[in-house]
């Protein structure tokens, strides 16, 4: 981040008090607005940003530049670190676990069980309801819904796709078994979403689909752990899951309980056509000896 006159490391909030008096009253409005709203700040487009707020974009581009930064995207950088949790190495948080243990903290299945309650108990409070109201028609409305996820957001991708294709047969994964990521992205546009997961450390493939995605026009959904993640600045719909925990690895319990939900809303809007499909797939693994009816 270029930050012009002060000390690169000075918060918004030391900017905002040392500012405050000679601002207008727009701009102490857009001050207060992201001061409160950090998240939507680091995650969502300025227009976005300028639309719900009430305030015009360039009210926004202003107060930047009177807090001496460069741009309003500069201090959008800004709000990301000061939101976004610090991603150590997988060897860093490997060692504290190790270090817990000689310590004689051994107590990790209580603590890793108890992280990932206080998870799902703050998605549950958490989640933008109306948002996920509207990226669950989009998905229904969709002439294609294209999945991807890369490293460990793989098996998750997976497993969404394979709730899905019980309820609809034009969901499909990106870059499966080593086929062509660039293959199924091609083609998508207005009609289409594209469902990303990524999480810390990101893969490079899933920014890049991410940007091809939106830049073809397709609805683009990511789901990830991070405000700072680059892709949710591709994203028509970005999901922000808890994930604290003191494992070594992202946890993934909040994620899979929030694709089950998106699929069981789905499922819930599509109806008689769902359920049709559903004792289709049934049927169909049954004579073909997929599942044991003992």
């Amino acid at each position: 981040m270029n930050i012009r006159g002060e000390n690169p490391a000075a918060s918004f909030e030391e900017r905002i008090a040392r500012n405050f008096d000679g601002l207008s009253d727009k701009l102490r409005q857009a001050a207060e607005y992201v001061a409160a709203n950090p998240v939507d700040i680091a995650t969502r487009s300025l227009r976005a940003v300028a639309q719900e707020s009430g305030l015009a974009p360039a009210t926004f581009s202003r107060l930047a530049r009177a807090l001496d930064f460069e741009s309003f995207e500069a201090l959008r950088e800004a709000m990301r670190a000061k939101i976004g949790r610090r991603v150590n190495s997988f060897a860093d948080r490997a060692e504290r676990l190790q270090s817990a243990h000689e310590a004689g903290r051994t107590g990790f299945f209580e603590a890793h069980v108890s992280a990932c309650q206080n998870n799902l108990q703050t998605l549950l409070r958490d989640v933008d309801m109306d948002l996920l109201e509207r990226a669950v028609a989009r998905l229904h409305a969709a002439r294609n819904v294209v999945l991807f996820g890369a490293l460990g957001s793989t098996g998750v991708v997976e497993y969404l796709s394979y709730m899905a294709n019980f309820c609809a047969g034009n969901w499909s994964m990106a870059g499966r078994m080593g086929a062509s990521l660039g293959a199924s992205l091609t083609g998508l546009d207005g009609r289409d979403a594209l469902v990303i997961v990524t999480k810390p450390p990101y893969a490079s493939r899933t920014i890049e689909a991410a940007h091809m995605g939106a830049a073809q026009g397709a609805y683009v959904i990511v789901i990830t752990d991070s405000p700072a993640c680059p892709a949710l600045g591709q994203a028509s719909a970005g999901f922000v899951l808890p994930t604290d925990s003191p494992h070594f690895y992202s946890s993934y319990v909040t994620t899979l309980a929030f694709t089950e939900v998106l699929v069981g809303m789905l499922v819930g809007r599509a109806g008689s056509v769902a359920r049709a499909r559903i004792a289709q797939v049934e049927q169909s693994s049954r004579r073909l000896g997929e599942v044991w009816d003992g």
